[in-house]
């Protein structure tokens, strides 16, 4: 059986590789990944029988990696790899799909690849859920689908959501998404992480630069990655922002 590895830590690819290398019936193949976009060029080259993958990368991340993979006719396996204080672990526990907590033991990996299978949609679409000790809590992802397929785009990389009529805009670091998702559950949902400021718009609380009035009196918030781009804060939402910021 032929396994990729995939993670952006060189220490830990050359651990795995190490490991896997001493197992009877397994070979690595080289080079190994180190980000999300290697990944799916090599896995599209090689065509490995497993893949370790990585959940936290710069780029697009393990999660992301496998939605895509979930899209084509012959993916290989997958069996994730998160460290013991990740969001993941319990959302891997309790989808019931292949994982390994860092450090790997060789015991726990051998496991693993004999019991690798493909990651399905719904298994995914739990990952993107991870559970809470009181329930279900706040999603780590946002799921949307694209021309690419499903795209999972971690919350931490939002900027903005901005409703128009029926869909909800999800400004990220890479771009823009369509959602089918009321704004008002969204915000029921993150309401720690975000801020109304307009009834049609939720900001990222970390993203907030500067709250500024122009000439004519209207209000308008700088964020963070956005470019010198604005977005205009409704006056019954001013107050709030301005109290917000202050606590930041």
């Amino acid at each position: 059986m032929n396994v990729l590895i995939v993670d952006d830590e060189p220490m830990a690819r050359e651990r795995l590789s190490r490991m896997v290398g001493e197992l009877e019936g397994y070979s690595v193949l080289e080079p190994s990944a180190t980000n999300g976009e290697e990944a799916l060029a090599l896995i599209d080259s090689h065509k490995p029988d497993i893949v370790l993958l990585d959940i936290r990368m710069p780029g697009l991340d393990g999660l992301q990696v496998a939605a895509r993979l979930c899209e084509r006719e012959t993916p290989p396996a997958v069996v994730f790899c998160a460290g013991p204080d990740e969001f993941a672990v319990e959302a891997l526990q309790a989808s019931a799909v292949g994982y390994l907590v860092k450090p790997v033991r060789t015991e726990q990996l051998h496991e693993a690849l004999k019991k690798a299978e493909r990651p399905n949609r719904v298994q995914l679409a739990a990952l993107t859920r991870p559970a809470a000790e009181s329930g279900s809590g706040p999603r780590s992802h946002i799921s949307a689908r694209t021309r690419k397929g499903i795209e999972l785009i971690p919350l931490g990389q939002v900027v903005y959501f901005i409703a128009d009529h029926k869909y909800v805009t999800l400004r990220h670091e890479g771009g823009e998404v369509l959602l089918d998702e009321p704004l008002k559950a969204l915000e029921d949902e993150f309401g720690d992480r975000f801020v109304r400021i307009h009834r049609n718009a939720l900001v990222a609380r970390e993203r907030i630069e500067r709250l500024q009035r122009t000439p004519l009196g209207h209000f308008q918030l700088f964020l963070k990655g956005l470019n010198g781009d604005a977005l205009i804060v409704s006056r019954r939402h001013v107050a709030g922002v301005r109290k917000m910021m202050q606590q930041l």
